[in-house]
């Protein structure tokens, strides 16, 4: 065992577990003043239930037979590990054997652990589709249906592979078909925005939803997620190599380049679409580049990254207002930070990839890859989303009364409120 690739993989899987609760920071601000404490509970909310889900099934269903790197499933959805081979340590299996004596550069739990992150902060992604409007008990029953029908299964789909004795890739079937998708642009960021679109959907606009009419309430808590997540995505980036060594550092540095030109891209555009660069449009391009970088950071020099950044912040800026052009309220921005984010990122890596890429190659082959695997999580993601959406409104009511949207839904839901001052108790 390696233990340095062991604490590489540990502190990652750390930072990228920061991510959730920057996330419900970043997007506890975006929203109205009586409604924060809601919207932080869905992103915390994520992480109690996913990280129970993961442990007792998830890791089995997204990586099969556990003993080895991943499983190298090459079933559909690897549900043949279902609660893994020893039932004794539920869906850990033999992963749990092996951290106690481990056969590779570092114990499989330690890779169990990171990808748990993942998971967790997918399924908190789409949370901010539905902001002001949902049920916490409802969300909490989407997130853990949504996690076993679709994140599960996608994660094994793009990140349960493995190479035979000829070197070709075997395993999950996105996988299996070469796509570049470094660390989750596919499984995690298009996955989380067609179901974040999908959910937007089923629950209908907001009361009085029209542009300008919702203001960010905390913009420095809107500042303060976003440093959080991109702290947390060099755990994300570089932690996916799984090992700290040159293809980490690369990750790692396009994990500052991309984002820092997504700013100046978003910025750029705001200024001359609204005429003011906003501290929220600078903590969104961040998080536009962020979600570029995802699929293309060990895959890019970090000059076409630095392109790729200010391609996904400008873009991304004016993504957002296609809920207002199309008529759907996706209330923070998922499905044009994520969705759209995440299409840029992926199909991008057609084009300028190191050695596949189109410039590079001269074919459009890889791009072909990239834009199937991109179409086939989409729809999954979305139809099922959808689905499970539908079922939860017309059976227990996914959204909210009126009234308490319009008051406000932390005292409603949860009998809190994000800021009492000492005189309003006079």
């Amino acid at each position: 065992m390696d233990q340095g690739n062991t604490a590489f993989m540990l502190i990652c899987a750390a930072l990228v577990l920061l991510m959730t609760p920057g996330l419900a920071f970043f997007y506890g601000g975006l929203v109205k003043a009586k409604s924060v404490i809601s919207m932080m509970m869905l992103s915390f909310g994520a992480m109690g239930l996913i990280g129970v889900l993961w442990v007792l099934f998830g890791y089995a269903i997204a990586f099969g037979n556990p003993t080895s790197i991943p499983g190298g499933s090459e079933s559909f959805v690897g549900i043949q590990g279902w609660f893994g081979v020893d039932l004794a340590n539920l869906g850990l299996g033999a992963a749990f054997e092996d951290s106690l004596d481990p056969t590779g550069d570092y114990p499989t739990i330690a890779f169990a652990a990171f990808q748990a992150t993942f998971a967790i902060i997918t399924v908190a992604l789409i949370s901010g589709a539905i902001a002001d409007r949902a049920k916490f008990g409802a969300w909490m029953i989407f997130a853990g249906v949504w996690a076993t029908v679709v994140y599960f299964p996608v994660a094994s789909w793009v990140f349960n592979f493995t190479s035979d004795a000829d070197g070709n890739t075997v395993g999950g079937w996105i996988a299996a078909m070469g796509v570049i998708d470094f660390a989750g642009g596919t499984a995690v960021h298009i996955n989380a925005g067609a179901a974040a679109l999908a959910l937007a959907l089923v629950l209908g606009k907001r009361v009085g939803f029209a542009k300008g009419a919702d203001k960010p309430h905390n913009p420095p808590f809107v500042l303060l997620g976003a440093g959080l997540l991109w702290f947390g995505w060099f755990g994300f980036n570089a932690g996916s190599e799984l090992a700290a060594d040159g293809v980490a550092a690369l990750a790692f540095l396009n994990t500052i380049a991309a984002p820092a030109a997504a700013v100046l891209g978003w910025l750029v555009v705001e200024k001359l679409k609204d005429g003011k660069a906003t501290s929220v449009g600078a903590a969104s391009g961040a998080v536009a580049g962020l979600v570029a970088i995802t699929p293309a950071c060990a895959a890019l020099t970090p000059g076409w990254a630095v392109v790729l950044g200010v391609v996904a912040g400008a873009v991304c800026a004016l993504a957002i207002d296609l809920k207002f052009k199309l008529g759907f309220d996706d209330s923070l921005d998922v499905v044009g930070i994520h969705l759209v984010g995440g299409l840029i990122g992926t199909l991008y890596l057609g084009i300028f990839a190191n050695e596949t890429g189109l410039i590079f190659s001269g074919t459009f082959t890889q791009l072909g890859i990239q834009a199937l695997s991109a179409l086939a999580v989409m729809l999954y993601s979305f139809v099922l989303a959808f689905v499970i959406g539908f079922v939860i409104e017309k059976t227990i009511g996914f959204r909210v009364k009126n009234e308490d949207e319009v008051a406000g839904i932390d005292l409603a839901l949860h009998g809190e409120e994000g800021y009492v001052l000492e005189n309003s108790r006079a």
